[in-house]
């Protein structure tokens, strides 16, 4: 299942970035989706960056057919590797989320971009959700999405406030 969103920011890609690379948002957003506990790294990786969070969640509003899947909570791995930054502040990178640490098997991988735009700053995310369980796989994609799209959701609202723009 294909997923593609963009949002926008009112702050230059810089400004977007070093917000982003902050361990303090990523605790924030992981706050914000409710997690029940979470951890969060920033690492640089040469002139990347790498951006990692871990949640676990409660399954309440899961359909109950996931829920006997995967129990009371799933955890939820993101992983994002930002490139250096060009002259403007325009970055590329990839995005990995793993839900369930690989016993369940729901994952998205993708791209995303920073580019200048709009009222400062534009970020687009594409990526493929997969769940590769026989018969039942579009179901349970289908169930993930709204989740996927929520997290997005939430980093946005979460980074507006950060940029006191909301």
């Amino acid at each position: 299942m294909r997923i593609s969103r963009s949002f926008e920011y009112p702050a230059d890609p810089h400004a977007v970035a070093a917000m982003v690379a902050d361990p303090a948002f990523q605790a924030r957003k992981c706050e914000a989706t409710h997690a029940e506990s979470h951890t969060e790294s920033v690492t640089p990786l040469g002139d990347s960056t790498q951006i990692r969070t871990r949640r676990v969640m409660p399954t309440d509003d899961f359909p109950d057919f996931v829920r006997s899947m995967v129990g009371p909570k799933i955890a939820v791995s993101e992983t994002y590797v930002w490139s250096a930054p060009a002259a403007d502040g325009s970055r590329d990178g990839t995005v990995e989320v793993e839900v369930g640490d690989g016993k369940v098997p729901v994952a998205m991988t993708g791209t995303m971009t920073l580019r200048p735009g709009g009222p400062g700053s534009v970020v687009r995310i594409e990526g493929e959700l997969k769940a590769k369980v026989p018969l039942i796989g579009g179901r349970i994609e289908k169930a993930a999405e709204p989740a996927v799209l929520d997290a997005i959701a939430k980093e946005r609202e979460v980074g507006l406030e950060w940029l006191g723009a909301s």
